[in-house]
Order: structure tokens, then sequence, then C-alpha cells
């Protein structure tokens, strides 16, 4: 598809109806999307409001929680300190965390109900941590996590507590994808081959090289100004905003889902991946680093449903259910094309408070959409999210078949 050609204007006036009919039918209480070329922005729009009933309007500059959107952008560090040697794949991640050296696998709990741990069958490397298969795991979608922490009383990662980090692992290393906190520790990594916090290393090498000056893990006075509240959505359909606690400490940055942001700024990260690890001039990743972590890492491996074990925060969740799914170094893969229009190879993922992107470099587009909303998988937000999908290549498709 020649994207070069991109009729901006007709995306723009489909995307505006797309979001303004998704919160009017309660997709959402506010919504951003953004669609993207390796050129520029085609289309950015945005609907509803920022939080339901106050009257404050949802706009293209709206800062949200983007939760484990932070990933890539981790991964993208992380794989910074790779080419410079600093870091290394395949080598035990012990050796540059030493907690990493010293974790057990969880195999159960006695008839106590304590847990009962022995030591992996092999070391936890980054490309383990990167991909979901270290055996780390979420709470919220494992039951035997959830206990763990329970019984032990170890806070969640949610909390902020470098405690929480050290919980054991759900399966030897390699063994299995499970969803996880692996990423967190990547950035722990990234925080001890650096000598810098992860947000002082974003802004040096990253974050603050793309431009992308309202992506951050504490809020400025102007994000703080513009950010969205996160809604609970009810049994009945019903968006409510949500007064979530503060985490009581904030001992570590959290690599796997700690950033704020816009959707515009994250327009940036994708088009960076588009354009082969540059964007404006400026180059952030080689080409053929972007190339490997577009590539699937798990082998025969695949991803598989989320199932929830804590409903507030999640429903259970899969995208494109049924479908074959890999994993690169921080992104999901599609294994085939989807209904969306997306082709085999695009990569993509999410945010717990339903934000969404997606990076199809064959085709040289992508796009990313922000709705702030618990629990995750909500399904009326994912189909608004591939509402917008789809019309981007509806739109192609019809310009190029002319």
């Amino acid at each position: 598809m020649d994207v070069l050609n991109f009729p901006g204007e007709i995306m723009q006036e489909q995307l505006d109806q797309i979001l303004a009919e998704g919160v009017a039918r309660g997709a959402a209480p506010g919504a951003v999307a953004i669609v993207v070329n390796r050129d520029g922005v085609i289309a950015h729009g945005a609907a509803g409001e920022r939080a339901a009933g106050s009257g404050l309007e949802m706009t293209t500059d709206t800062v949200g929680a983007i939760f484990s959107m932070t990933k890539a952008i981790t991964g993208a560090a992380a794989m910074q300190l790779v080419e410079h040697g600093r870091l290394h794949l395949d080598a035990p991640a012990g050796e540059v965390c030493p907690e990493l050296g010293e974790v057990t696998v969880l195999d159960g709990f006695d008839s106590d109900g304590q847990p009962v741990t022995r030591p992996p069958t092999s070391p936890v490397t980054l490309r383990n941590l990167l991909t979901h298969t270290s055996g780390f795991v979420y709470t919220i979608w494992n039951e035997n996590a959830a206990r763990w922490h329970e019984v032990t009383g170890v806070p969640d990662v949610l909390s902020l507590e470098k405690a929480a980090l050290r919980e054991p692992l759900a399966f030897d290393p390699g063994t299995r994808w499970e969803y996880g906190i692996g990423i967190d520790w990547a950035g722990q990594m990234i925080e001890a081959a650096s000598g810098q916090t992860l947000g002082e290393y974003f802004a040096e090498h990253l974050t603050g090289p793309l431009g992308m000056s309202d992506t951050a893990f504490t809020h400025s006075p102007s994000m703080l100004e513009r950010a969205s509240a996160i809604h609970g959505r009810g049994p009945d359909g019903s968006l409510t905003p949500l007064d979530l606690p503060a985490p009581e400490k904030t001992e570590f940055e959290m690599g796997g889902g700690g950033l704020h942001g816009t959707m515009s700024d994250y327009g940036r990260f994708i088009r960076m991946i588009l354009n082969d690890g540059e964007l404006d001039g400026t180059r952030v990743l080689s080409a053929e680093t972007v190339e490997t972590m577009s590539q699937n890492h798990i082998g025969d491996l695949r991803v598989q449903m989320l199932k929830t074990t804590n409903p507030m925060f999640s429903n259970d969740a899969e995208f494109f259910p049924g479908e074959p799914k890999t994993w690169g170094l921080t992104f999901q893969i599609n294994e085939q094309a989807a209904a969306t229009g997306r082709p085999p190879g695009t990569l993509m993922w999410a945010g717990l408070a339903n934000s969404f992107y997606w990076i199809d470099q064959a085709n040289g587009i992508g796009g990313a959409y922000l709705s702030q909303i618990l629990p995750f998988g909500d399904q009326q937000s994912l189909d608004l999210f591939y509402e917008v999908e789809a019309a981007a290549y509806s739109t192609l498709q019809s310009i190029n078949s002319r």
C-alpha cells in the first residue's frame, strides 16, 4: 500500500465521527486516538470528557496513565544498552541484578498453606524478561501468585515497593509464555547498567531525543492540568470516576507500566519504530535492532488468554481470540491477518486502563488509542479502538484501489 498518498482529511473526518459515536454509546467517557505513518500524523482526534460528568473536554493533548504501553519504551531502552554492550540478551540477568540470580520457582503450597519453592532449572535472562517467558507473572492473572502475596504479606507491584519484585517464578524460565512483571525487572537492569533512574535514562536517551515531552513517570504541572481520570465500568455498563489510592511508598519507577503520556507522544514512538529506529533525523536504535525486536522470540510458544483473578482490574482478556500470536522483544505479534485489516507480523499491545496501539511495519502505518477505564479488556472500548484501526485500513484500501 502507498501510505504517501493517504488522504488525511478523509481519515480525520472518519476518526472524529468514530470517536464521537463511540463516546455517545458509552464505549468510553472520553477517548483520544492518533493514526500515523512514517512521515507524520494522518489523523488525531478526541471526544468526550476527561472525567465523566465534569464538563472537562477530552482533547488531543489529554494525558493518561498508559500502564503497559510503557513496556515497549522500556524494551527500546534495554535494547539501546544491548547495542552498546552494557546489557546482554542471553547472559544470566543475575550478573546485573544479583536478586535475579536468587529467584526460586513456586511449586505450590504445603498442607499448612505455606509456599513450596525450588531453584529454577535455568537462569533468568533479559530475553526471558522482555518476552514474558521468565516465570514472573502478575497477580491479577495468576491465582498462585495472588495466593503467594496473600500468604506472605508481600505487596503487589502496583505498590511500587521494591519488595513486590521479589516474588518467586511461576514456572522455569523459557518453558512457557505468561504475562508478568518481567519488564519491571528489565527496568531495574537498565538502572543498574546505566547508573540512572529509569526516568532519567528515558529523558536523556529515548523520550527526550524523540520529543516526547509529555511522557513521564511523574506528572509535570502542565501534564497534571490535562490528566484524565480513571473510570470504573459498572455491571450496568455505567462509567464512574475512581478515586484510586496513590502508593504509600515510591521505591522504583515501573518499567512495566508506570508512564503517563499523550497519544501524540506515543505516535512519535510508533513513528520511530516505523522508521527503523530514527525520527526526524534523530536515531535512537539501529535498524537491525528494530528488526530484531519485531521478530518472534518465543519459538513454538504462543500468547495465551489472560484469565482474571481480580475482576476489578481485569476481565478475561485476549486480543483476536483463537488466532495465533507470538511475542517479540516487548511486542505481541499477529501470526495471521486480522479482521481489522492488519497483516501478519503487526506489532501491538495495550495498557491496563484500556489504551491500545498497533504498529504495521509492512504498510508503514500505526496508531494509538487512549481511554481510561477499568477493568482491562473492556469490550466496548476495545471495539472502539478496532474501529479506528479498521477505518485506517479501509481508507488505505479504497485509495489504492482507484
